[in-house]
């Protein structure tokens, strides 16, 4: 199954601030970055590395919920950083923003968690289209802008979302991811967003950004909050199989509706700030549900005070 057709493409490059985007303050020259178009993703380069490929025009089985993603991600070191289809969770893709229960319906993938009667595989699975695409580069930085239009398994249209990609703070050792989202509710009624928290398993509240690490990464270090716990910062270190090398990723939840974290180790490297792990969030009919989120992809083991001191240094 596949995303419909692209309505509206738009590639650009600039050496003016692009509007998405802040101007930065800094004294050190901006890294360059190039953004490479194919049919079905884009591609975000810098210092001759594929830092990101965003497949926004997805095909996969209807099982695993279509919707577009991030794999492979790489620090500057050009070591990889996400996993993709793990025979465990086939619907895990490296980087995603979904939702694994609205008012019922699973974008996630998967079966879907009902209290007292555990995963269950339901025709509730939807589905993410990607409508139009911009991106451009320009002052240090790669955007993507994509409008995307959530579809329930039965192909009725609940929620626009706006969504927008910055790769951004190319330094020495680290580069920085940027999301921020927009989702606005265009059914009639008002929408719930849960989790199988919400549905009655105990931590295992994940919905919203997700990250799946690589195989190897499996028993890495967790540094920050830990699971079901608050904190606006979380990351995660983790050890590469074929290379004698570390990578970390440092995860910064919306500082503007902090939520409670979904992180493991074991038995798979996952992180997830989660927007219901617990409680559910309602949108009412109209109503647009904003968050933003940033991942810093390091080279190396980077250290609590050494990740304190990156947080510090980089306001939102």
């Amino acid at each position: 199954m596949t995303s419909e057709p692209l309505g509206n493409f738009e590639l650009t490059e600039s050496s003016e601030p692009l509007e998405s985007s802040e101007p930065l303050e800094s004294s050190e020259p901006l890294e360059s970055f190039e953004l490479v178009e194919s049919e079905d993703s884009l591609t975000a380069r810098a210092r001759g590395v594929d830092l990101f490929r965003y497949v926004h025009r997805p095909v996969m089985d209807p099982f695993e919920a279509p919707k577009p993603y991030l794999h492979p991600v790489r620090t500057l070191a050009g070591d990889v950083v996400t996993g993709y289809r793990p025979h465990d969770h086939r619907w895990h893709k490296g980087v995603q923003f979904t939702a694994s229960w609205v008012s019922g319906q699973n974008f996630w993938g998967g079966g879907t968690y009902l209290r007292g009667r555990g995963y269950v595989d339901l025709p509730n699975l939807g589905t993410m289209r990607s409508l139009t695409v911009s991106a451009g580069t320009g002052h240090g930085r790669a955007v993507i802008t994509e409008d995307l239009a959530w579809h329930t398994g039965a192909g009725e249209h609940w929620i626009d979302e706006r969504r927008t990609l910055t790769a951004r703070d190319v330094e020495t050792d680290s580069w920085t991811l940027e999301v921020t989202t927009a989702l606005t509710n265009v059914h009639d009624t008002a929408l719930m967003f849960g989790s199988p928290g919400t549905q009655g398993r105990e931590l295992a509240g994940y919905s919203g950004l997700f990250w799946r690490g690589p195989r190897d990464f499996t028993g890495g270090e967790v540094i920050g909050p830990g699971m079901g716990e608050k904190g606006d910062w979380l990351a995660f270190v983790g050890t590469h199989d074929e290379v004698d090398r570390s990578s970390t990723l440092l995860f910064l939840d919306d500082p503007d509706a902090p939520g409670h974290w979904f992180v493991r180790s074991e038995p798979i490297p996952a992180v997830n700030p989660s927007l219901a792990f617990d409680e559910e969030l309602p949108l009412a009919p109209g109503d647009t549900l904003s968050r933003r989120y940033r991942i810093v992809v390091a080279d190396g083991a980077w250290t609590p005070e050494r990740l304190s001191r990156h947080v510090e240094e980089h306001p939102w």
